[in-house]
């Protein structure tokens, strides 16, 4: 895929594989949005970096990703790249010595690493969907996942 001059958007941009999306896509010529939480290092981050712009925005808030996406269209950017890294670990046992893990961090992680990833998905994929096709393509999603899912550690329980 052609990423030079391309509208790219990555969640969880702020830190971590998110962060090392955003600068590997900028420096191949995307214009990058991130997408991370208002308390992160988004603002600082993108002052940093040329051709990066931050949206605050937490992944499972439909009006936040929907208005993230609308700021690309408004500055004229054709969306055709995202990168989901946006997620959560609240590491515990099911149960342990002060009881079961709590269900509302369960269901936090939850919303946020599936949820929030598929929200992402469905509304970007509606502005990828009206790209002209460069070649055989309109664009690419990809959604990454930890590799806790197939480790079973101790205390992953979510």
């Amino acid at each position: 895929m052609e990423i030079q001059g391309t509208a790219a958007l990555v969640t969880g941009g702020a830190s971590g594989l998110g962060l090392a999306s955003v600068e590997r896509l900028a420096a191949a010529g995307a214009q990058v949005t991130i997408v991370d939480l208002p308390t992160s290092q988004g603002k600082a981050i993108a002052e940093k970096l040329d051709g990066v712009s931050f949206a605050p925005a937490d992944v499972t808030d439909e009006d936040a990703i929907a208005a993230a996406l609308a700021g690309l269209a408004a500055r004229g950017r054709d969306l055709r790249i995202v990168v989901n890294c946006a997620g959560i670990g609240t590491p515990a046992k099911v149960v342990s010595k002060r009881g079961p893990f709590p269900l509302e961090q369960f269901r936090k992680t939850v919303e946020v690493n599936l949820l929030g990833t598929f929200n992402v998905i469905r509304l970007a994929a509606e502005h990828i969907l009206k790209q002209d096709l460069v070649g055989e393509e309109r664009g690419v999603i990809i959604s990454t996942a930890s590799v806790a899912a197939f480790d079973g550690q101790i205390g992953n329980a979510s």
